[in-house]
């Protein structure tokens, strides 16, 4: 099976950084796909500037032209000859996601036609930020993706553009070059219980608003923009609170629930006081202790007794900290 979204297309593969690592998307590889259809080849070559795209996909337009290509969809694995998302590759081979893979599919788009090609610096933005943004669609509880997994996608570059290319396809690969990965990674409503999907949407509001902070790194850098930051994250944990009192948990997750609920509160005062505060270091106390109850002990034992993974994952707070802290819900 080709990865490609239409007959004879060339693709771009960029790696996206680690999804486990808020606020650090990387640059990547911009790679370029050209499929040679009539020999059924699939080729992904290294691309150092727009007019190397341009100039392999006129020396390959009219060959890539000549036969069918099928498109990669949502949910499905693959491998390429060579173990690599990087570099080039011979053939790409749709695999069952319970086998080793190279690749599998969380996400696939449309960009708007708008003429002509809009140029790699807009058409990579854009696949970064949605790219980014549907994760938690395909891996609602991304606790559970692996810390090797990184965030790939394919997307048209000038030459493909012109022969009606506008997909872009989201996809998780290992950042461990020929490890791959085993299993598929998508854990959604498909997957989960009713119960599990209830935790994680609440969850979700809170992770959205702790994800908006101002683009300055420091509280002192823009006191205003991070005191209404906390005013979000402080509103979002009683939007949380309400999502998780208004459900009726099995017995076995009833008592850690309520346990959480406790912490998550005494979060929201936390996050209340440090959205008033004018000064930084009172700001950062309540930060600090707002993030510790929010993804404490008690939201450990919540997900175990749903079933949901239980290993934080790493992240940053706002002003440089974190790291070895426990991780905020991603």
């Amino acid at each position: 099976m080709c990865c490609v979204p239409a007959v004879g297309l060339v693709l771009g593969l960029i790696a996206l950084a680690r999804i486990r690592k808020r606020g650090e998307r990387g640059k990547g590889f911009a790679v370029a796909g050209s499929v040679l259809s009539s020999v059924g080849l699939v080729l992904w070559v290294l691309v150092f500037s727009t007019g190397a795209a341009a100039d392999f996909w006129d020396g390959f337009r009219d060959a890539a032209r000549s036969g069918t290509a099928f498109a990669l969809e949502k949910g499905q694995c693959f491998n390429t000859p060579g173990g690599s998302l990087q570099g080039v590759t011979y053939d790409v081979d749709e695999v069952p996601c319970e086998q080793r893979h190279d690749g599998e599919v969380f996400a696939v788009f449309d960009l708007p036609d708008r003429g002509p090609y809009p140029g790699d610096r807009e058409v990579t933005s854009t696949a970064d930020e949605r790219c980014y943004g549907l994760v938690d669609e395909y891996a609602m509880d991304t606790w559970a993706l692996p810390t090797d997994v990184d965030v790939y996608y394919l997307t048209p570059t000038s030459g493909s553009w012109r022969a009606g290319d506008r997909e872009i396809t989201c996809l998780f690969g290992s950042t461990d070059e020929g490890a791959g990965l085993k299993g598929s990674l998508r854990n959604d409503a498909s997957t989960l219980d009713a119960h599990q999907v209830a935790y994680l949407e609440a969850a979700r509001v809170v992770d959205d608003a702790l994800e908006s902070t101002p683009e300055s790194e420091y509280f002192e850098d823009d006191p205003a923009g991070y005191r209404a930051w906390a005013g979000r994250v402080e509103k979002a944990l009683g939007e949380q609170i309400g999502m998780l009192g208004a459900h009726s948990w099995p017995s076995a997750a009833e008592r850690p629930v309520t346990k959480l609920v406790a912490d998550l509160e005494a979060a929201r005062k936390e996050f209340a006081a440090a959205g008033t505060t004018p000064a930084a270091d009172p700001f950062y106390e309540h930060l600090d202790e707002g993030y510790a109850l929010v993804d404490g002990d008690t939201t450990v034992t919540a997900r175990e007794s749903l079933g949901l993974d239980t290993t934080p994952p790493e992240y940053e707070e706002p002003g440089g900290g974190g790291g070895d802290s426990p991780g905020k819900e991603v």
